[in-house]
């Protein structure tokens, strides 16, 4: 018998009025080659670890066209299609790779279209059920990028729309264009610079979409200490502290190994005390 505990366990939030969704989710960057670019060392690996995530109960997976590029994309559609009717799938578009050590922006109507209109075909699904801008584009209005998004799914090829690393400012801006469901920013025990747009997200009810939550945890001593004394790995405490962080919040480890899929999502019935919480946000405060 599977001694797991489901991702369900740290709790559900709703995107958009309609899709239930666990509070933690799965990053598919990771299922692509060094820099992430080009395939995965280990195909078969990475296809049994975004198996492993959705039998362990993670019912949203978070990819991009331009990881790999379109590496992850395809191999999510390779090892979950067809999709169980519960699972999120979850893209963005927005950034381009002209090498693998390099990440630009287009933000432009027409780039994002077709962008949305590719992976559609990569994931095999008619509709993406969130669809996100990667990044915004300095070149072009913020509000020309969003409003792409809000053309695309009145046309029905995404049901939900999201953001990612944006400022508060830009995150009202985006609400004036189109109906926001979520922000992707980087939040983890050694970055809160987004604690702004956390707490916007707590008030208006949006989910935020903690992207990566666990790198470089360690160098929050009280998450080291508290792993410890609990017998428990850092990604663990640091993604319990996020859990606890706020109800909204969503965070998205990323691996492709099983064992890492496994022990990340025991964080999700890992309890904090009190005092260990607030512990860790001391050191993040201290920076």
């Amino acid at each position: 018998m599977n001694a797991q505990p489901p991702a369900a366990a740290a709790g559900t939030i709703v995107l958009g009025g309609e899709l239930l969704v666990s509070r933690l989710g799965f990053g598919a960057m990771r299922l692509t080659g060094k820099e992430i670019w080009g395939d995965p060392p280990d195909r078969a690996q990475a296809i049994a670890a975004v198996r492993r995530a959705v039998d362990l109960g993670v019912n949203l997976i978070d990819t991009a066209d331009s990881y790999g590029p379109a590496v992850s994309e395809n191999l999510i559609a390779e090892a979950l299609y067809p999709y169980p009717d519960d699972l999120v799938v979850a893209t963005k578009g927005g950034l381009v790779r002209p090498g693998p050590y390099r990440w630009e922006r287009d933000g432009r109507p027409g780039h994002l279209r077709k962008a949305c209109e590719d992976s559609l075909k990569r994931l095999r699904l008619e509709q993406i059920p969130l669809y996100q801008l990667h990044k915004p584009d300095p070149r072009v209005p913020f509000g020309e990028s969003v409003g792409a998004l809000a053309d695309l799914q009145a046309e029905g090829k995404i049901r939900h729309i999201g953001i990612s690393t944006v400022t508060v400012d830009q995150l009202l801006e985006a609400q004036r264009a189109a109906p926001i469901v979520s922000v992707q920013n980087r939040y983890s025990a050694v970055d809160g610079s987004s604690q702004g747009v956390l707490d916007l997200c707590t008030a208006l009810g949006l989910a935020f979409i903690a992207w990566a939550p666990v790198k470089q945890t360690e160098a929050n001593s009280a998450v080291a200490a508290i792993a410890g004394q609990r017998g428990a790995s850092h990604y663990q405490v640091a993604l319990a502290w996020l859990l606890a962080m706020s109800p909204v919040m969503l965070p998205i480890p990323g691996t492709a190994s099983c064992a890492h899929v496994e022990a990340n999502v025991a964080a999700a019935a890992f309890e904090l005390t009190a005092e260990e919480t607030a512990a860790i946000t001391a050191c993040v405060l201290r920076g």
